[in-house]
């Protein structure tokens, strides 16, 4: 398992909420120092606490398991396929470059 990852995940989930360290840590009633060791990836955390950020960032537990569920990436990849399939190869490239640079303007804001 890859703590550094899902510390991250979490760390990433967590701003985007807009939450501070301190104000996740209060919430799930321990200290800001465990929650910056938990993101960090210094300490491994018990399942409780584990749920118990999943509750206060309120995200499946898969979100903080994997950069995306493989079933929700497969589903919305046939999705676009089948978008693209309707398409004509300028429309298609014109969507490609879409989902291309909102997923980079993700990447920078969240």
């Amino acid at each position: 398992m890859d703590y550094y990852a899902i510390g991250q995940r979490i760390r990433k989930i967590r701003k985007a909420r807009g939450m501070s360290q301190e104000q996740l840590a209060e919430r799930i009633e321990i200290s800001v120092t465990h929650m910056s060791h938990i993101e960090n990836a210094n300490t491994k955390m018990s399942l409780s606490v584990f749920v118990d950020i999943a509750e206060a960032l309120e995200v499946q537990a898969d979100a903080l398991l994997y950069d995306a569920p493989r079933d929700t990436v497969s589903r919305a990849s046939a999705d676009i396929a089948s978008v693209l399939e309707q398409c004509s190869a300028r429309e298609a490239r014109i969507l490609a470059d879409i989902v291309k640079y909102t997923k980079q303007s993700f990447d920078a804001n969240l």
